[in-house]
């Protein structure tokens, strides 16, 4: 049998290949047996073809780079399969238009697409904005202020293994937790019904295809006048661009503080209380929502109107505009580790059904088109010894210690699936804290592997849940499981290639996360501070630490624990509870990235306040352009100032 499918081609094979009649909210339904019967589209529905593999690489590629400068901003991942199926949809019919493609795309192959592209634009850059930047920052010294790259050979190796460990890890877990517990995974759903939407409503397609591209192309714009060098800086222009990607709008609401060196007073820009001129938080802050949202600007004001002062006049700051790092990341990251754990720890009946179901597939004859339990041990055989060595010879962990590894990361990865089956919510930041804390009690002095073991639990969790939800996808709509689980495991090579050459465009060095002069980083990059406090920590012992910073973890940890205890004990009355991990992101960004992702949420909430019906068709494909937009703009703007006009 080939690798690769022939498109259907003839009236009889397109009609064929057309939508189930059973929308997938019925398909949800079926026990495995009835999905074999009724739901499975057979093994020579064409869906595995060559022209959807290359599509989605293509636009997981592009979609990379949205994931790793959003990352990079805000500490976030964000879904990329329904974005992929709206722009991969529109882009094949304008092709059917002008005549340079001959058939159409069938929902299958637009599956086995998103499939592609969410394993090229998600599950493989999760250490590109977590451990890798914090290695890269941990390794600036006085000698070497802009710290040190890793190879990019063992970035690669790295980055490609982590994600074939986490492909691997799903093979067992697929039928368990997809064909007979019938768990939702939600993005999954969605992604299902919007292809099925796609495919029976073509006007609404094309108007959201059209939407997404004139929001990218007007989120183009700022980055192009913002960060390409036009002019020199001045003392009283110090930007390149012909505008700033700020304005000092707010200088004249009253804030707190003094300079201890002159005694003049703080304006409002001197704490980051400044106007973002850039879309992309904004678009951030539509698809997040108000809630987590106003908690970020709550935990930023606290810390300009109250910690931020004092960490000043104490020393724990050196700057009012520094305050986010010198000492809000002491308040912010054990809050979000506090809050992350406790939930985590309190899902205690997940972990049981977690553990409990694994291997519990039972037996059937209709399951001949599952990915064979002998793919799962060899390609987790390779990504074992890949990651073992890498991990060995680049950044000295012992072999033992890197086993060890190995085996928590399945079953934190179990776990991880498991919740986002239940709730849509993958715990990588938690589950990469529990690999932390394990490592910082076996081999505490060694902060790089204290990152890099954690690394390996957050990117194979990332990657297992991604396929695990993508193969719900294709089981709502027939999809051959073995041909859907080869597209994402090709993805990941392209994911791979996206995510190094991004990476290295974005931070040419470690000044993107520290500044340089003065001036505030590129990115805040709040998971890497995170996971690099965390390090620290275990690294020089908490007594190296300010005693403001001490009493501040104590505080994030307390605050953080109980602000969780309250959304678990109260569920009902979860909106109404100021979420802990938004403030304690507000306590680790600069001002002005959570005050832009308010006025996203806001503008978004009043949108569907006002049009829920016209909110609810096209705030995400507006959202995602403008993140697209900007991003994939950024990442070219960085290739021309890094390569051609660096000097």
């Amino acid at each position: 049998m080939p690798l690769f499918q022939k498109p259907a081609g003839t009236p009889e094979e397109i009609a064929a290949s057309r939508p189930l009649e059973i929308q997938p909210a019925e398909v949800a339904t079926f026990d495995e047996e009835t999905w074999y019967r009724r739901a499975f589209r057979g093994e020579n529905a064409p869906q595995l073809t060559l022209r959807a593999v290359v599509l989605g690489s293509l636009l997981g590629f592009l979609l990379a780079f949205t994931n790793l400068y959003v990352g990079l901003k805000t500490g976030w991942g964000l879904g990329v399969a329904i974005t992929a199926c709206i722009v991969s949809f529109s882009l094949w019919n304008l092709c059917l238009r002008i005549g340079l493609a001959r058939s159409p795309l069938s929902i299958l192959e637009s599956n086995c697409m998103q499939s592609t592209a969410s394993a090229a634009g998600y599950s493989t850059g999760s250490t590109m904005v977590s451990a890798t930047p914090a290695l890269l920052m941990l390794s600036v010294t006085a000698e070497n202020p802009t710290g040190r790259h890793l190879p990019w050979p063992v970035l690669a190796g790295w980055t490609f293994f982590l994600a074939l460990l986490g492909v691997a890890l799903a093979i067992p877990m697929k039928r368990n937790m997809i064909n007979q517990e019938k768990l939702r995974f939600p993005s999954g759903i969605a992604a299902a019904v919007t292809l099925q939407s796609l495919y029976s409503q073509g006007k609404e397609a094309a108007a959201k295809g059209k939407a997404l591209f004139y929001a990218a192309l007007v989120a183009a714009v700022p980055p192009l006048i913002m960060d390409l060098p036009f002019r020199r800086p001045t003392p009283e222009r110090p930007y390149k661009g012909l505008v700033p990607d700020t304005s000092s709008i707010f200088d004249w609401l009253p804030v707190p503080g003094r300079d201890p060196k002159t005694g003049a007073g703080f304006h409002a820009s001197d704490w980051n209380f400044v106007l973002d001129n850039k879309l992309v938080m904004i678009a951030a802050g539509a698809l997040t929502g108000p809630r987590i949202c106003f908690s970020m600007v709550v935990g930023g004001l606290i810390l300009m109107y109250s910690v931020g002062p004092a960490a000043v006049a104490d020393g724990a700051a050196r700057s009012a505009g520094r305050a986010w790092r010198d000492i809000g990341i002491w308040i912010g990251a054990p809050m979000m580790i506090s809050a992350g754990l406790l939930t985590f720890f309190t899902q205690w009946r997940t972990i049981v059904r977690a553990m409990g179901g694994f291997g519990r597939t039972g037996k059937s004859t209709y399951a001949t088109a599952e990915v064979p339990g002998s793919w799962f041990f060899g390609l987790g055989l390779v990504a074992t010894v890949g990651v073992l060595f890498i991990g060995h010879t680049q950044f000295f962990i012992p072999w033992h210690l890197g086993l060890i590894a190995v085996l928590l990361t399945f079953f934190l990865s179990l776990v991880a699936c498991r919740a986002t089956g239940e709730s849509d919510i993958t715990p990588i930041g938690a589950m990469g804290k529990v690999t932390q804390l394990v490592y910082g009690v076996l081999i505490p002095q060694n902060a790089t592997a204290n990152l890099m073991t954690a690394s390996i639990t957050a990117n194979a969790a990332a990657s297992s849940a991604d396929l695990l939800t993508d193969l719900k996808s294709g089981y709502l709509l027939g999809a051959h499981p073995r041909r859907q689980f080869l597209a994402q495991l090709m993805g990941v090579f392209t994911g791979t290639a996206a995510t190094i050459i991004g990476f290295r465009l974005l931070v040419p060095d470690a000044s993107v996360f520290t500044g340089s002069g003065g001036a505030q980083p590129t990115f805040a990059a709040p998971s890497a501070q995170a996971w690099l406090a965390v390090a620290r920590v275990f690294q020089e012992g908490i007594g190296h630490l300010h005693v403001m910073a001490r009493h501040g973890m104590v505080w994030g940890l307390l605050v953080g624990s109980i602000l969780s205890a309250l959304e678990i004990a109260l569920p009902k009355y979860r909106r109404f509870i100021p979420s802990p991990i938004g403030i304690g992101l507000g306590f680790i960004l600069p001002f002005f990235n959570p005050l832009s992702m308010l006025l996203g949420a806001v503008g978004a909430w009043l949108w569907s306040r006002r049009n829920p019906a016209h909110a609810d068709r096209y705030v995400v494909p507006v959202s995602s352009g403008i993140i697209a937009g900007e991003s994939i703009v950024s990442v070219a703007i960085a290739l021309v100032n890094n390569v051609f006009l660096r000097r």
